[in-house]
């Protein structure tokens, strides 16, 4: 089910990159056809979208797909906030590339909601194949965090890390992260089975970027 929405809407006739539209279409895909989810959780909710923007975003790069929308409701909003998903999000946002604002935006709300309600490595609740993959997405969105977490620490542990650091928390007991008996808890590999692809990344060729 996952998958079969992932391709559909890879497939939309729309110019632009393909790491864009597989990056949204990734997380749309994994939020939308995922039957774990029950009661079904709002498009808009799963992502941290206000309609108009989620309703942007299938515009742009999805507009073959735009049956979609009806399982989202005109009023439901974005959902509420935990209180370090603002912060969050504003974090990422100060990080960005600066060269793709609607996606930057789109992608700081969806990066900061998946954080906080997924249960999973970060990479597999956006639906993506792999760490590999996030990766890919944070060093094309918001490259001053790739260039602050130079260690590879795991994307949530950093946030949490990052936030707290802010605050003035001190959430470590060792000095620094190499000498911390929990070391492989932050940095270990995320090894895992992706949520929505059944083949791993190099089995399946991108198709090519539609200008």
């Amino acid at each position: 089910m996952t998958e079969a929405v992932y391709h559909r809407l890879v497939s939309s006739d729309v110019s632009g990159e393909h790491i864009d539209r597989h990056t949204l279409a990734c997380v749309i895909a994994v939020v939308r056809g995922d039957p774990a989810q029950t009661p079904a959780v709002p498009m808009t909710h799963a992502l941290g979208l206000a309609p108009d923007a989620l309703a942007s975003l299938f515009a742009s790069y999805f507009p073959d797909a735009l049956d979609m929308l009806p399982w989202m409701a005109e009023d439901e909003g974005e959902g509420e906030m935990a209180l370090e998903e603002d912060d969050l999000r504003r974090l990422l946002l100060a990080h960005r590339a600066g060269q793709r604002p609607e996606e930057e935006a789109w992608l700081a709300n969806i990066v900061a909601r998946r954080s906080i309600v997924g249960p999973n490595h970060l990479w597999q609740d956006l639906g993506l194949r792999d760490r590999a993959d996030l990766s890919a997405l944070m060093g094309r969105y918001f490259p001053g965090l790739v260039a602050l977490n130079s260690d590879d620490m795991k994307w949530k542990k950093f946030f949490y890390r990052t936030l707290c650091q802010q605050e003035g928390v001190v959430i470590c007991k060792s000095p620094n992260c190499t000498v911390c008996d929990d070391y492989a808890h932050c940095f270990s590999e995320e090894a895992g089975t992706s949520i929505l692809f059944s083949q791993p990344a190099d089995s399946v060729a991108p198709p090519p970027a539609r200008r």
